[in-house]
Formats: structure tokens, sequence, C-alpha cells
């Protein structure tokens, strides 16, 4: 049978006997849980793979149906409905197109489409994703003969802004109670949007003052331990009872969504300009730095992968250098040489 179902997948699946240039069967996922849809899926490719065999007629496929295969081998990906997301984007500026004619000339007209009004990054990212769907269809499914250059932008260290503290005080009289308890908090452990929307009362020890955060919720992959400061602490005392799972809620729903009306009226009473909410960990890693935390500290307290991430901050608080600066006046003081 080459349509079925597997008892590990919800999709409907095929199987293929290998043909001319090929070493093992060919299985893969529809991509849909939908019969009708899997079965056309179905004859395209067995029609497809009967000229290639008989006629040596070289199949072709469309950006779509690379994203449709992309999307379904990588499914357990932490970015999954991210990467669903810029499929979306995608496809009004390469949906129809045979992946033959996804040229370079073509990719550089859609980045320079994707890159207004948003960061170098956020482009970078659409690229790469682009790339990886053009190499996966070139090494691995052997769809394409080359994988055209995608160029990047040119990123710079990265957009840095932070709170002052009157900034901040200002934020926090302008906030509904429940947003103003997850800025507190936010500033307080430098932790993630999703990780705070999502935290949970099961991943708390108010008596060892720690929270975790499992490796699978974790940006860098790998478990995060956050130590509780007071100003944290304090958030979770008074939001004890209000749920029995989530942290922070409204009207008794866990939250979802914080880049809300509220809190963009809120930042417009502040007069706080240019700030999201992904700025609340930069002002956790910018007042750290001030307060003079070793960039080593830093690093574990906000559970970034590389220490290259958090030097991003060292210029905040050059502050910090100057006792490291004085052990060379201490040097010469005691070998007796005048500076």
């Amino acid at each position: 049978m080459t349509l079925y179902q597997r008892t590990d997948s919800p999709y409907f699946w095929v199987r293929f006997a290998p043909i001319k240039g090929e070493l093992k069967p060919l299985q893969q996922s529809t991509g849909t849980a939908n019969r009708r849809k899997a079965k056309q899926l179905h004859d395209r490719m067995q029609s497809e793979r009967w000229d290639q065999d008989r006629l040596g007629v070289k199949a072709t496929h469309t950006w779509e149906e690379a994203c449709e295969r992309f999307l379904a081998e990588t499914a357990d990906k932490k970015t999954h409905e991210w990467d669903k997301s810029m499929v979306k984007w995608f496809a009004p500026h390469l949906g129809g197109k045979d992946l033959q004619d996804v040229n370079r000339t073509l990719l550089e007209h859609v980045k320079m489409l994707r890159s207004k009004g948003v960061t170098p990054g956020t482009v970078n990212r659409y690229m790469a994703f682009v790339r990886s769907v053009l190499r996966r269809a070139c090494f691995d499914w052997e769809w394409l003969d080359r994988v055209p250059k995608v160029g990047m932008l040119r990123d710079k260290a990265g957009r840095i802004r932070a709170l002052t503290l009157p900034e901040f005080k200002s934020l926090l009289a302008e906030l509904p109670e429940h947003l103003a308890e997850m800025t507190r908090f936010s500033v307080a452990t430098g932790l993630r949007q999703a990780n705070v929307t999502q935290l949970q009362w099961k991943q708390i020890s108010l008596e060892r003052r720690h929270l975790w955060v499992a490796a699978e919720h974790h940006k860098n992959g790998k478990p995060h331990a956050v130590p509780l400061n007071e100003m944290a602490l304090q958030v979770l005392v008074r939001r004890q009872g209000d749920h029995p799972t989530h942290v922070f809620t409204y009207e008794g729903r866990p939250i979802v969504q914080v880049n809300t009306k509220a809190w963009r009226n809120a930042l417009r009473r502040a007069g706080i300009e240019d700030f999201r909410w992904h700025d609340l960990r930069h002002t956790f890693a910018t007042w750290h730095r001030e307060a003079g935390t070793p960039t080593h500290e830093l690093q574990r307290l906000g559970g970034w992968k590389t220490q290259s991430m958090v030097e991003r901050y060292a210029h905040v608080a050059p502050e910090g250098l100057q006792f490291a600066a004085g052990r060379l006046d201490l040097f010469m003081e005691n070998s007796s040489v005048s500076p």
C-alpha cells in the first residue's frame, strides 16, 4: 500500500519503490490529515516518478511543494510556528514559482521587499529560512541541481534599548496591574516573553528562591535555573492564589499576548518611544552591567548561550573597568615607578 497512516503521525504517508538513481524506497509525509488531499498528492507524485523512471523526465517542483515538505519534516522544531508564518509571508512573492525559477535576482527583490520597516536581523531570518528550504531541496531531495546564492543584510551589533529608572517608574504607573506585575517580573529576572506568559507555579520554589525553565521551553535549548531576587519574589507572593496553574493571568485566564492596546497606550502616556516588550530583557542586562555584574555571571543569569551575546552590554558600564585599570597604578606604586 503506497498511501497509509502511521501511529506516530497525524498525517498520511506515501511509500514508493525506488526508481533509477535511488538506492531505497521513497517514504515521506504528505503533510496533511485529509485523505482526499493526500491521495491527490500521492497520485501526482506517482505520475511524476513514472515519467522520471520511464521517460527520463526530470520532475519539477514548486516553492509551495518545497515549503510543505520542509514544514512536514521539521515539525518538531521549536520555531515551527514561526516558520509557518514566514511561509505565509513569502506566498505572494514566491507562490506558484518553480524552484528552478527561484534565482538570485528574484531573491534580491524579495529581500528588498522584506527589508521595509524591519531590522536587518529580521530580514536575515527570513532569507535564512529560504536558504534552508532550497538547500534541503537540493541536497536532500535532489529537486534542484544547485542552490542560488541567498544574500543577507549586514547586521550590526543589534538594537539595544533599555529603560532608565525614571522611565521604568513612569511606565509602571501607567500600566494596568496585570501588565505592571509582568513588567516588574521581566526586568527582575530577564526572562523572555514566552517564558513569562507561560510561567506555571510548578516551575517555582519560593522556599529556595528559584524557578526553572525546561530545556524544551528555553531558547538556547538548555534548562535554565533562575534565582529570584526580592522584586521577583514580591511579584510572585502577590500573585499566589489567583490561578491554580499559571502565574500571570487576566480575568481568570492565562495571559497570552502582551503587545496589547493597553501596553501601547501606557508607553504613549509615559512618553516612552521606540520600546518593545523584549527591551525589558535589555533593561535587565543593562542594569546588571551598571550594577557591576560581571559578564560570566550575567550570562548565567540571563541564560545566554554564548558570552558574545552578553558583551553587547559591555559599553553601558565602562566604569566597571575602572577598578581593573587602577591595578596598574597600584603595581607601579609598589614598584616605585613614577607615572
